[in-house]
């Protein structure tokens, strides 16, 4: 059969007579352009109107109520099995929520806020139990009243009952006394027109199993580590190394006549060696006078301990002996610093911290915590940093939980410029402590929080917004948010606001 030939639909010219009218033209030329286009979309294929209202392949298969019947699943019917998963693995997709917490070993701080349980902490039982946790030291930071001095206090009270005994070094405002007295502990209060006396160059009882050759030599470093560091805080800078050999001699023409008269060097008598150039120039064997023009800036500086404002505190015998038995000793220093220059706070600091070194180097003396509060007020002393780095560094051999004490993380970099010696120090001390508490952060502070601690923008969100009492606990890498706990008669003993409440 031979092709079909499609249809066609074809318009020839209509004949419009030559005298018609205007009316009879006009219709002929309406159906002339119909008959056209008729036959230009003849061979257009068929087109559907497209329905109106939602896409078919989008309608639900199943109205809103469910699928009826006994397969809808409903009444309880569909149980799906338990998923396991480790904590390490939860606490990627929920921070704090999964956190397995320190365990029930130690001093109970209060109640962890994400996974509402108690929490406890114990530097010196988490100490080789937990991965990371290198050393005891502490660092506890917050603006004024979100009750960082609380929770300090409640730890050293509550560390009482364990054993432990506490060192205050340096109590700027007092605030420890109380404290220390509801303890049946000891406090030394220093100050113009106290009576109390502390001579630091006293020697520490000799540690058993300890020569007598070698725990002379150990109790002359000190002494010198306490004459350079009073000098250097005072004259701000480093020791010439003929300043050094000033001190040697000087120390060792002091305890040479004290031993003779069987009694104790004082700081006064080291002054007044300095200040004379012929017996420091005849103990040293040289008549050139060199070393007595080298001492004179030494002799001034110490000088100061004997005869300026920190005169009647350091310059005589002890009045009060070191009690080892008890609980707690705190250095009431509250009537120092109070113009706005630190550095007397500082000598005195300095001077309490090397008297009571007789008590934290004995090995037998068990575990203790030091305290130093407020302790953003040294950061500028590199003399005092490093007393304090040393004893940072020597925490484990010792038995210590160094607890340093300051307001903002930005305290620590007023220690220096960049490179500089005291930034190190203060940064030194940050690495060493294992255990960052940090209460609520100002929002400018944020910045240098996170870059100081490596914290997360989760962790520095909830610093911003954290109440009092409650704080951001960092311990080994791990962390957790806790509200401290008070008992009411803690809450008495730690108020630091009674006087803003009238």
């Amino acid at each position: 059969m031979p092709p079909s030939i499609p249809t066609r639909a074809t318009a020839s010219p209509l004949f419009v007579p030559a005298k018609s009218d205007r009316h009879t033209s006009r219709t002929a030329r309406a159906h002339l352009a119909s008959a056209r286009d008729q036959a230009r979309n003849a061979n257009r294929p068929e087109t559907r109107a497209t329905p109106s209202g939602l896409d078919p392949d989008l309608r639900a298969t199943y109205p809103a109520a469910g699928r009826p019947g006994p397969a809808s699943a409903r009444g309880g019917s569909l149980k799906l099995p338990a998923h396991r998963m480790t904590t390490a693995t939860a606490s990627g997709a929920y921070p704090f929520l999964a956190e397995g917490g320190l365990g029930a070993q130690g001093i109970y701080i209060g109640r962890d806020v994400h996974a509402e349980a108690a929490f406890c902490y114990d530097p010196f039982s988490l100490y080789g139990r937990l991965d990371g946790f290198t050393n005891p030291n502490i660092l506890l930071a917050g603006v004024i009243g979100m009750g960082k001095s609380a929770v300090a206090k409640s730890l050293a009270v509550r560390a009482v009952a364990f054993g432990y005994k506490i060192y205050v070094p340096c109590d700027p405002k007092g605030e420890w006394t109380v404290v220390a007295r509801e303890l049946g502990g000891q406090t030394i209060a220093l100050g113009p027109g106290l009576p109390g006396r502390l001579n630091p160059l006293d020697a520490p009882a000799r540690p058993s199993g300890t020569s007598e050759e070698d725990w002379r030599g150990e109790v002359r470093k000190r002494r010198l580590l306490l004459l350079g560091s009073l000098a250097k805080t005072v004259l701000r800078r480093e020791l010439h190394p003929m300043e050094h050999t000033a001190l040697d001699v000087a120390l060792d023409e002091v305890v040479a006549h004290a031993e003779a008269g069987g009694s104790t060097p004082l700081l006064g008598q080291i002054a007044h060696v300095l200040g004379s150039p012929d017996q420091l120039d005849a103990a040293l064997g040289e008549p050139s006078g060199r070393l007595g023009t080298a001492a004179e800036d030494l002799a001034h500086a110490l000088r100061r301990m004997v005869h300026g404002d920190l005169a009647g505190m350091f310059d005589a015998e002890s009045t009060v002996a070191f009690d080892p038995g008890a609980p707690m000793l705190s250095i009431d220093l509250s009537r120092l610093g109070g113009a706005g220059d630190d550095t007397a706070l500082v000598l005195a600091m300095t001077c309490a911290s090397a008297w009571m070194e007789s008590a934290l180097a004995d090995p037998d003396a068990g575990r203790r915590w030091v305290i130093y509060d407020e302790a953003w007020r040294v950061m500028r002393h590199v003399a005092l940093l490093e007393r304090m780095q040393s004893q940072w560094k020597l925490s484990r051999g010792l038995g210590i939980a160094n607890l340093m004490v300051i307001h903002r993380l930005s305290d620590l970099l007023t220690a220096g410029d960049a490179g500089s010696r005291g930034r190190a120090l203060a940064e030194g001390l940050l690495t060493d402590c294992s255990t960052r508490i940090i209460y609520r952060q100002e929002a400018d502070q944020l910045a240098a929080a996170s870059s100081l601690l490596g914290m997360t923008g989760v962790e520095a969100q909830a610093v911003s917004a954290l109440t009092k009492g409650r704080g951001l606990w960092k311990v080994a890498g791990r962390s957790f948010i806790t509200q401290h706990l008070l008992h009411p008669r803690e809450r008495e003993l730690f108020d630091t606001d009674a006087r803003m409440h009238g």
